[in-house]
């Protein structure tokens, strides 16, 4: 298509000089002209909407929406109903079984060279019960850290970041890593200042074999200087792992095509923030890109699901997958992370195609949309990638290395520049309907476990146990 004929489906390029169709034009030029000032008048709107912090102040003001909770079903509730609002049709709840993990106390305990107690919060799905023993202080909590320190029957204590230069390496991996060397029991120290202990799951939907806590920078930092001493602490966790019930929300837009394109957002967050930031904003963003969708007139159909279960292990897009017609989903676009900074990152997952979307989409906006290739399976889109199904995870970066405010108790609304939730909402209908109109083929399986590996991935996948069989 040359870039001077008009485009369906939402349009992406300035509108600055363009002339309207006139009055009495007729025929497939005149209906061609219309939609694309239907698409641009969606997208300008977007500029000036307050529904989309309006849908987040409610969201926010739930609290928690752990996994399998009344506020996460709370949250479904008011996903379908701004899904309705915005012109998503046939909306619907699909109920899944998971393991919902419920917490209760948490105590840390120095019991040498003094005694002396400090906060920390319990990891999900850590089981309830003691362990005590020697302070390890492992940095990092590389595996080559953990390995390079006697663990054996000691707490182990490691930051939740990563070397500067190094790859990525989730707290799964490090916590499975300390265990499987001998460790007791683990500690995860936050890297960002302002007494904030951090919170993320130890497996996907089933309970740890071992105790694991978060605790803020300056408790660490504490624990660190006692490890050199000689220290011993003592943990107690009161929590269950109980069998409970949540849910996927699931509409449409568009025709009913043979094919059709996956837009998704997990709505869930940790029970002890608002989860304004992970992810309230990348549900706000998708509710606001369905809005933009809703009036195009879209060549192919696009499914939009807000998930649940996400932080806990991804359960909602796992039960998502398994339900859907695969072969009918062209592509997946994952929206965790967008809208909480300003400038768009999109994740291609080893996918050249995807890569090409975002990139088209980029300069033809001349919004930057920074790209990363490399894959990974901490997030809604792994349960679909791992199937073989092309994605985007569309997310925003701070600057800065590691989750910030995300997973403790600052993730909250004051936090959010909903600006950013606009302008990503914008770029995100941009990016799903340069999907519906690009060739998007299936990823190879041995070309995607050799990206993974060529990631450095395989070692912490297989110390979660994430690794698919199918690779082997």
């Amino acid at each position: 298509m040359d870039d001077d004929e008009p485009r369906s489906a939402v349009d992406e390029r300035s509108s600055a000089g363009d002339e309207g169709p006139a009055a009495d034009d007729e025929g497939p030029a005149a209906d061609d002209e219309r939609r694309v000032a239907a698409d641009r008048a969606a997208l300008g709107r977007t500029w000036i909407d307050d529904r989309p912090w309006r849908f987040l102040t409610d969201l926010t003001s739930i609290g928690d929406r752990m996994g399998g909770s009344e506020g996460e079903r709370r949250a479904a509730d008011l996903v379908a109903s701004a899904f309705e609002d915005a012109g998503v049709e046939n909306v619907r709840h699909w109920r899944f079984e998971m393991n919902e993990w419920v917490r209760g106390r948490t105590k840390l305990e120095l019991r040498a060279p003094r005694r002396r107690q400090f906060e920390a919060i319990a990891l999900p799905y850590c089981p309830a019960g003691e362990a005590a023993g020697e302070l390890a202080d492992a940095g990092y909590g590389t595996p080559a850290e953990i390995d390079a320190t006697d663990v054996a029957g000691k707490v182990v204590v490691a930051s939740t970041t990563t070397p500067a230069g190094s790859r990525f390496i989730h707290r799964m991996e490090k916590f499975g890593h300390a265990i499987e060397s001998g460790a007791e029991a683990f500690v995860f120290v936050n890297h960002v200042p302002g007494q904030l202990p951090p919170t993320g799951s130890l497996r996907f939907d089933e309970e740890a074999e071992a105790i694991a806590v978060g605790v803020s920078k300056e408790t660490g930092s504490w624990l660190s200087e006692y490890a050199d001493r000689g220290g011993e602490v003592r943990l107690s966790v009161e929590a269950e792992t109980r069998p409970g019930e949540s849910q996927n929300v699931v509409g449409r837009l568009g025709p009913d095509t043979d094919e059709e394109l996956l837009l998704l957002a997990h709505y869930d967050a940790h029970d002890i923030a608002e989860g304004a930031l992970d992810n309230g904003c990348g549900i706000a963003t998708v509710v606001t890109a369905a809005r933009i969708l809703a009036e195009a007139d879209l060549d192919l159909g696009v499914r939009v699901a807000g998930v649940g279960c996400e932080e806990i292990g991804l359960m909602g897009a796992e039960h998502l997958a398994e339900t859907l017609e695969l072969d009918r989903v062209k592509a997946v676009v994952n929206v965790d992370g967008a809208g909480r900074f300003r400038d768009l990152v999109a994740m291609t997952h080893a996918s050249e195609a995807t890569r090409g979307a975002a990139t088209r989409v980029s300069e033809r906006t001349r919004q930057p949309i920074k790209l990363r290739e490399e894959p990974h399976p901490f997030s809604d889109q792994w349960p679909f990638v791992k199937r073989g199904v092309p994605a985007l995870q569309l997310h925003s970066d701070s600057g800065e290395r590691g989750r910030g405010w995300g997973h403790t108790h600052a993730d909250t609304r004051d936090k959010v520049d909903d600006r950013n939730v606009r302008e990503h909402a914008m770029l995100t209908a941009l990016l799903v309907a340069e999907l519906a109109r690009s060739e998007v083929p299936r990823l190879d399986r041995d070309e995607l476990a050799a990206a993974f590996r060529e990631a450095e991935f395989e070692a912490g996948m297989r110390a979660a146990g994430l690794w698919p069989e199918a690779w082997e």
